[in-house]
């Protein structure tokens, strides 16, 4: 694939393997933000990629967020745009049409939590901590967290992260539903890579369709989603995943899905 600045990309078979590189920290750039946004568009222009596992590279962080260096200036054109590119950057991670896997192998902190809160599933390794810390420093998360966390979490832990600005371990994070699941150290990206081998599984048009149907429900009142639900069930019933995934299941076999 091209280079992605401040990204390693690696594919295998079905998955895009995805590792923040910007040590020490891995913290976001200006460039960094730009190549996730055209990184994930070019993921989505491959329909044979199934999944995404988004990883921090070095054993200490996922990633610090922002580098506050940028902002020290009080440029207020700078953080508008550093704004904007995180908000593309995870808005386009969110909207990646396959499963998207944080593997998070230590801190995740402002931006970099905002980033794992953007993919579908977050595992957590037993060392991570977790913040956003933005009001700390007179800011607030601007990429997606006083959303996503309040989506994920509820409004009263979504308060209690942001308000206090406190750091919350890994096992609190999968007392109240910010991770899915805790791993041992070093073996997040591992389970990562398992659950996006079971996405492949999937059909994937029935993947695509499920992921949208279910973000959808965060914007639109539950009567106009289960029209869509039904429609879209119509819509795959003739289609060649529904054919083969049947002729699959009847001849004890595993499904020859078609990537187009």
């Amino acid at each position: 694939m091209n280079h992605y600045h401040n990204l390693q990309v690696q594919l295998e078979q079905h998955t895009a393997l995805i590792s923040l590189h910007n040590p020490p920290a891995n913290t976001f750039t200006r460039e960094g933000l730009m190549a996730l946004t055209q990184l994930v568009h070019d993921l989505n222009a491959r329909p044979e990629i199934t999944s995404l596992i988004l990883s921090g590279s070095g054993q200490k962080f996922f990633s610090a967020g922002a580098d506050l260096q940028a902002f020290a200036s009080g440029d207020k054109a700078l953080a508008r745009e550093m704004a904007r590119r995180f908000g593309e950057a995870f808005e386009a991670l969110a909207a990646f049409r396959g499963v998207s896997v944080a593997a998070i192998n230590g801190y995740a902190m402002g931006g970099g939590l905002e980033c794992a809160l953007a993919c579908d599933i977050r595992i957590a390794e037993t060392q991570a901590v977790l913040a956003l810390p933005e009001a700390t420093v007179g800011l607030l998360p601007c990429a997606g967290g006083t959303q996503h966390l309040s989506w994920l979490v509820g409004e009263a832990w979504a308060k209690r992260l942001i308000l206090l600005g406190e750091r919350i371990d890994a096992a609190t994070a999968l007392r109240i539903g910010l991770v899915q699941e805790v791993v041992g150290s070093s073996m997040a990206l591992e389970r990562a890579q398992q659950l996006a081998a079971l996405a492949a599984k999937q059909s994937p048009r029935s993947l695509r369709t499920c992921k949208q149907l279910i973000q959808g429900a965060r914007s639109q009142p539950v009567q106009h989603m289960l029209v869509q639900e039904r429609e879209a069930f119509v819509d795959l019933f003739d289609g060649p995943d529904q054919t083969e995934g049947v002729q699959a299941f009847l001849e004890k076999r595993q499904p020859n899905w078609s990537y187009q």
